[in-house]
Order: C-alpha cells, then sequence, then structure tokens
C-alpha cells in the first residue's frame, strides 16, 4: 500500500459515512451533512460520500446503500486517508459494518454520535445515537475492524470538542499511513560501541517498512571524486549557507559538507528513501575530516528525519512523531539530571536537530568527538538552545527476541531553565519522570528518544496501538505519583 498523507500541508480525504434509521427524522440526515460539510471545509479536509442523488438523503442505511457506499470507498481507495462514521440518529449498524468489509480500505475509522437534546426527546427530534453508537462499535469489534473513538461518548460536529477529535484523528491517518511503506535509509554501519541501537530488520519488514542499506565508503569515496566548481556542489553550498550561519567555519569544510550533501542527495532520490540513520562517528571524521550533523539537519527540518548512529529504529520514530505533530522531529539522548529536580532533565545531542527546535542555531564543532578525533576535523556540527515550549517524546523499538514492536509516547514541555553547555540542547519538565525512566530501563528502550515542539501522544498511542498493533506504553504522571 503507498503512503498516504505523508507531506505537510497535503488535503486529507475522508470517507464519510452517514448512518439512519428509517424511524427517526429524516431532516436529522440533511442537518449533519451541513455539519460536517462546514467543518471540515473549515479544516481543509475533502470528504468522500454518497450523495443525496446516489442514496436517500446521502445516508447509509439499507445493504444497497452499503453496496453503494463501499463501490464509490473501493473506487477513492487511493485517496482516502480515513473513514468518519456520522451518527446523526441511531443508524444502522450492519449498513455501516457491512460499507466497511466491502470496502475493505484498511484506514482508520472514527465513530461520531450526536448528542440528543433534552428538551427535544420526542417522535419529531429523537436520535438516540448515544446507544446507537454502541450498537455500530460492537458490530466492528465482531467483524473485527479496529476504529477511534470520541473523546466524550457524543458530541456534536460544529462542537470544539468534536473538532479537536476530528483533528487528533487526522494526525492519527498521517501516521498509520505514512507508516505503510516507508523506506528507511541506513548510511554505513552503527559505531562499534553503541548495541543500543541494534534492531531487527525482518521485524521491521513484516510491518511493511523496508530497510535500504548502504557502506559509508562508497559515500566518502564518491563525495572525494567531486570537483569544487561542481555546479551540484556549488547549488548544496548556498543551500548549507542559507540554512545557517557559520561564523569561522573554514571554506574548505564548508566544501566538504556539500560534496558529502550531494552523494547522500543522490542515494536517497535513487532509492526513494523516506528517512536516514547515518553512521555519524567516527568514520566520517577520521576519513572525510567533518561532521554529517548539518546535513541531517537540513533533512529533518525538510521533513525526511534523519537519526544518528544509525538508529534505524530511532528514524522510523522521527518519521512517525512528524506525521503526527505535523512538524519536525529531532532525536535526542535522555542525557542528564537538572540539579535535584526529579521531574527535569536535559536533553541532547551535538547535534543535527532540525532547525525548527533551534533560534539561535549555528555551525560549530563537536567538542566530545573532537576530544578524540581532533576538533579541527567536527565542523558540521550544530550548536543551539531550544526555548520553552509543548514537548512530546517518544520512542519505537523491535523486539527481537519476542518478534515484535513496542514503544511508549508521553508529553511534557520544554522549559527556559538556564543551561550552560554546547551542541543542541534542551531542558524538558516531565510530571513523573522517575517512573518513566524506570519504564525505559526495564523495558530495554534506548537511551535515544524523540521529540516533536507538539502534544500528540494520544494520536501517537492510537495510531501504533489500535491501527499497527505495537504495545505502547502511554506516560501517565497521575499514576506516576500515587
Amino acid at each position: 500500500m503507498p503512503t498516504r498523507g505523508v507531506k505537510s500541508g497535503e488535503r486529507p480525504h475522508l470517507g464519510v459515512i452517514v448512518g439512519n434509521r428509517d424511524f427517526f427524522p429524516d431532516q436529522l440526515v440533511t442537518e449533519a451533512r451541513a455539519d460536517v460539510s462546514a467543518l471540515f471545509e473549515r479544516l481543509g479536509v475533502a470528504p468522500v460520500w454518497l450523495s443525496d442523488e446516489e442514496s436517500k438523503l446521502g445516508g447509509v442505511e439499507t445493504h444497497a446503500e452499503a453496496r453503494r457506499c463501499a463501490e464509490l470507498f473501493r473506487r477513492r481507495r487511493d485517496d482516502i486517508d480515513g473513514v468518519v462514521v456520522c451518527l446523526p440518529n441511531f443508524g444502522d449498524e450492519k449498513g455501516v459494518a457491512d460499507t466497511l468489509k466491502m470496502a475493505d480500505l484498511g484506514v482508520p475509522i472514527l465513530v461520531q454520535g450526536y448528542p440528543d437534546d433534552l428538551n427535544q426527546l420526542g417522535v419529531a427530534r429523537r436520535r438516540d445515537a448515544f446507544c446507537g453508537k454502541i450498537s455500530v462499535c460492537n458490530n466492528l469489534s465482531q467483524a473485527g475492524i479496529p476504529f477511534t473513538l470520541t473523546e466524550r461518548h457524543v458530541s456534536r460536529p460544529d462542537s470544539d470538542n468534536f473538532e479537536q477529535d476530528l483533528r487528533r484523528f487526522l494526525a492519527v491517518c498521517r501516521v498509520v499511513n505514512g507508516l505503510r511503506g516507508v523506506r528507511l535509509g541506513a548510511v554505513g554501519a552503527r559505531p562499534g560501541a553503541f548495541n543500543t541501537v541494534r534492531y531487527s530488520e525482518k521485524i521491521l519488514e513484516r510491518q511493511g517498512v523496508s530497510v535500504t542499506t548502504v557502506d559509508l565508503s562508497e559515500f566518502l569515496a564518491s563525495a572525494g571524486k567531486l570537483a569544487d566548481d561542481d555546479a551540484r556542489v556549488a547549488a548544496k553550498l548556498d543551500d548549507i549557507q542559507s540554512y545557517a550561519p557559520a561564523p569561522g567555519v573554514p571554506d574548505e569544510k564548508m566544501l566538504q559538507m556539500a560534496r558529502m550533501g550531494v552523494v547522500l542527495s543522490d542515494w536517497i532520490e535513487e532509492h526513494a528513501i523516506n528517512a536516514t540513520a547515518i553512521q555519524c562517528w567516527t568514520s566520517v571524521q577520521q576519513n572525510f575530516g567533518c561532521n554529517v550533523c548539518t546535513l541531517m539537519s537540513m533533512m529533518s527540518e525538510r521533513f525526511m528525519p534523519s537519526a544518528c548512529e544509525v538508529d534505524v529504529t530511532g528514524t522510523l520514530t522521527m518519521y512517525a512523531m512528524q506525521l503526527a505533530a505535523d512538524s519536525p522531529a529531532a532525536l535526542v539522548d535522555w542525557n542528564n539530571n537538572y540539579g535535584d529536580d526529579p521531574d527535569r532533565c536535559t536533553l541532547f545531542h551535538c547535534g543535527n536537530w532540525a532547525k525548527s527546535f533551534l533560534p539561535d542555531i549555528k555551525i560549530a564543532t563537536a567538542p566530545i568527538l573532537g576530544s578524540t578525533l581532533g576538533e579541527e576535523n567536527t565542523y558540521g556540527a550544530l550548536e543551539g538552545r531550544t526555548p520553552a515550549g509543548p514537548l512530546t517524546y517518544g520512542r519505537v523499538t523491535t523486539c527481537d527476541n519476542e518478534g515484535r514492536i513496542k514503544a511508549y509516547v508521553g508529553e511534557g514541555s520544554l522549559t527556559d531553565d538556564e543551561l550552560n553547555t554546547f551542541g543542541t540542547r534542551a531542558v524538558a519538565h516531565v510530571p513523573g519522570l522517575q517512573n518513566l525512566l524506570k519504564h525505559i530501563c526495564k523495558n530495554g528502550f534506548e537511551h535515544h528518544t524523540v521529540m516533536t515542539m507538539s502534544h500528540s501522544a494520544p494520536a501517537l498511542a492510537e495510531a501504533f496501538g489500535t491501527y499497527l498493533g505495537w504495545e505502547t506504553h502511554v506516560h501517565d504522571p497521575e499514576a506516576a505519583t500515587r
């Protein structure tokens, strides 16, 4: 199945099933279509649904209407990112379930039901969607069709509650559809001392995630053959210089980065790679004389995430989390305690974070690597401090001995607390952090986590758990303090 809905700003398409039951007022269906149309228009969503010429009022009740709706969905399957089941009244659970079974789209499904008005429980305006939604969900469960629920059991499409439900559902659709068929590139071998980033390529393949590998020596050799006045090298150099200031970086180091960038871009295009994990040390410094952090940052900023230290499941996490947040993701270390505060820590890398995280970004060196490799060989690392803002963190990993994938997600905040160090860095406030760290350690997760400046953990948990079948731990700060 091709990836869908993976580009920021791409207009999503949602199939819509408006359920109906004939002994409820027909005008409720017409009103619901108007409500849904208005919300979709405001959010830039394109509906795919029956017209009122194709079925009674454009709703789905009978098996014949279910067949027509399923046929429409099948014709548009390459467009449809998800399906919304809208219940303006009790609805017909068989009509809904039959449509979804016959369409067999394999996309996320959101089930919505209208609330009743306590002053309109007579025959003329009675809905009973409160009850009908339970029946629809029962039928979907019987059929083995996964689905998503709204935060409130019933809510109107024109309510703030449902708008938030729909925004979260669109994020779920982006993650689920984006991860199906994603192509990851592993450039080089993992650093020898980093067993932590080992993973199972076979388990990922079973989930529709493919990994293309290349030896770093091929990149170094190809980059070394490019002339300084090559037009592509000049264009890449301009790209780097416009991306971030580079005070004090020697011209020859900028050219080295540009040559490596050309080779990397060519390989990504040739193999249709969506995200990369790169051997960022020590070979590239020893054999080429620069860091690749700036190039990785540029890709991550452009929604082609790149992870350090050949952390393949790290870059898979980055890809998923940028889809949920609709903003760039960064691979970070759970790196340091923050004094005696049990709910704060520092996040760090030396560093390749997308510049969305770094308003004070500049190209510099990597002092830690430079202590053994020579700091003059580490130009290309970034430096900058991430300011206060929302935080979602998470991690996907393969459990090789058990043949499965597991994950954790959670939310917190980034703070402006003082932090005097180098590299790309931030201070995170995570309520119940100590219990989260215990979960990470006891369950064998990596020291790398992924962050976005968003609050999108619920969408990730829904996508990972409900639709991809990955065991997902959602950090609960309240449970951590009980």
